[in-house]
């Protein structure tokens, strides 16, 4: 790592880079352990070879965790992205795929340069949320013919009209490869169920996904199965797919530019999705969501010119990261590190595991993004149209595709305008010369002022008590309502106290 990069990853961790190396180096252990499978089964989803997934997983480490926004967040390859790359390699190919990602990852850098961090903080939770659980229904749909060893159809629709086939042609008394691979699968699915069910308190770090994959792998070695295996290269450099002579022809074709803004804009929600998320987890540096933007548009442009996935952050890996203790981003520079020397010494070892098992690695995965809890939040906390909007946005995403079913949750959030259509401003006021900071919030809290409130809350210090007075607030939309309720509970976390004011249906609401 040269001087200027080592400042630069540095900048923003207390006591340096290095301050907590035990710690990050443990912690790079069980996000390296957590991401081998998933960068392969992610991959295998998304119709692509699996060494793609590990390309991505090594810049999303090694490049994108020097310069991230968010340092204890982890990047790679996602779920939430399987299903729009599966439908776009089936349509235009391989070769489409770079020039498509190129593309993006300019768009998600213009993103972070010009400030727009904060706007992505601003879509629904309800499409959100809706639209992860679609992809996760999905994801589950097509890698059930997986466990087959059979290749998931063109789309959701088509992949849930064969499953029935697909059960009808087993035979309990001739085991054929369908039988055998589903077999397998069904071992990883019960390894990683069980795992989360039953592991030790003390050992509550190791992955479920990596037991349920080594299991199924020695289970088809001891038995000898011949069933489908990862197809991995002898040389990861080799599986680099450098740009080829129509690579910048590709990158004015409208197909492509109309994909590569749907996968920017996804990837860039989801991305900042998560990164709110971890910041939730630890009490060290905040998120700086524009530099993160930036950051993931490097890292996907990268990706594009080596013929990669696309990535973004990623919450289960992040997580991981967090829970392991990891400090600063050196953990995740080094799981990088381990992903690029397992894969250029051992690539033998990954080509004994069946893809049944990485099947049944993403169908736990999407089954876990099908998360009925939060449309019931939803509902229970800010009625009916929130629920309808994450319904509808699921439901078209499984149906029709996930770009219309985003395009649909957004325009049905305009609905929640309505009570508020005769004062969408929102002022926010604050007087700094009593022993508390008082702020007062006056209009309506809806998604089109939640840019500027965030950024006025988030810059108020933690060197005094803060005072929100809300009565003359007229109402919150669910989204906004999500965002100050975060807000509220972060400062109190770190010990920074918040006192909210107002009509009692709010304060009640934010207590």
């Amino acid at each position: 790592m040269t001087t200027a990069a080592a400042t630069a990853v540095a900048t923003d961790e207390k006591g340096g880079l290095f301050a907590h190396f035990g710690r990050d180096f443990t912690a790079s252990i069980v996000v390296f352990l957590v991401a081998m499978p998933l960068c392969m089964g992610i991959a295998i989803a998304s119709g692509v070879p699996a060494e793609k997934g590990l390309i991505t997983g090594i810049i999303g480490g090694i490049v994108v965790g020097m310069f991230a926004g968010s340092p204890l967040q982890v990047s790679g390859p996602a779920a939430g992205l399987a299903v729009i790359v599966f439908d776009f390699v089936a349509n235009n190919g391989l070769t489409a795929l770079g020039p498509m990602l190129v593309l993006a990852g300019v768009l998600q850098f213009v993103a972070g340069w010009m400030k727009l961090g904060a706007f992505f903080r601003s879509i629904s939770p309800a499409v959100v949320h809706g639209m992860l659980a679609g992809i996760g229904a999905l994801i589950v749909i097509s890698q059930f013919h997986i466990l087959f060893d059979a290749t998931p159809l063109s789309n959701g629709i088509a992949n849930l009209a064969a499953m029935p086939a697909r059960l009808l042609g087993l035979s309990p008394f001739d085991a054929n490869q369908a039988e055998m691979a589903l077999g397998i699968g069904l071992l990883t699915i019960g390894i990683m169920v069980g795992w989360e069910k039953f592991k030790p308190a003390q050992m509550g770090l190791l992955p479920g996904a990596l037991l349920g994959v080594v299991g199924a792998t020695l289970a088809a070695m001891a038995l000898g199965l011949d069933i489908t295996r990862v197809n991995v290269p002898d040389s990861i450099v080799g599986a680099v797919a450098t740009p080829g002579d129509d690579f910048f022809g590709l990158l004015i074709s409208p197909t492509i530019i109309i994909a590569a803004i749907a996968v920017a804009f996804i990837a860039s929600a989801e991305t900042l999705l998560s990164a709110a998320a971890v910041d939730r987890m630890h009490d060290g540096v905040r998120t700086n969501y524009d530099k993160e933007l930036s950051a993931q548009g490097v890292g996907n442009l990268l990706c594009g010119l080596a013929g990669a996935l696309p990535m973004t952050g990623v919450i289960v890996r992040s997580s991981a990261n967090v829970q392991a203790g990891a400090k600063t981003r050196l953990s995740t520079i080094i799981h990088g590190i381990w992903i690029l020397g397992f894969v250029s010494l051992l690539p033998f070892v990954l080509s004994e595991i069946p893809m049944a098992a990485l099947g049944g690695v993403l169908v736990v995965t999407g089954w876990k993004l099908v998360s009925l809890k939060h449309v019931r939040h939803l509902y229970s906390s800010y009625g009916a149209l929130p629920a309808v909007i994450w319904t509808a946005t699921f439901v078209l995403v499984v149906t029709v595709d996930l770009l219309t079913g985003v395009l649909v949750g957004l325009a049905l959030t305009l609905l929640e305008l309505i009570p508020h259509r005769r004062s969408l401003r929102l002022n926010v006021e604050e007087n700094d010369e009593g022993a508390e900071r008082d702020v007062h919030l006056s209009g309506s809290a809806t998604f089109i002022s939640l840019t500027g409130l965030t950024r006025r809350l988030e810059s108020i210090p933690g060197d005094r008590p803060v005072r929100v007075n809300l009565s003359k607030v007229q109402g919150f939309d669910h989204t906004s309502a999500e965002q100050f309720k975060e807000w509220v509970a972060r400062r109190r976390k770190l010990g920074h106290p918040v006192e909210v004011t107002g009509p009692s249906h709010l304060v009640d609401r934010f207590s």
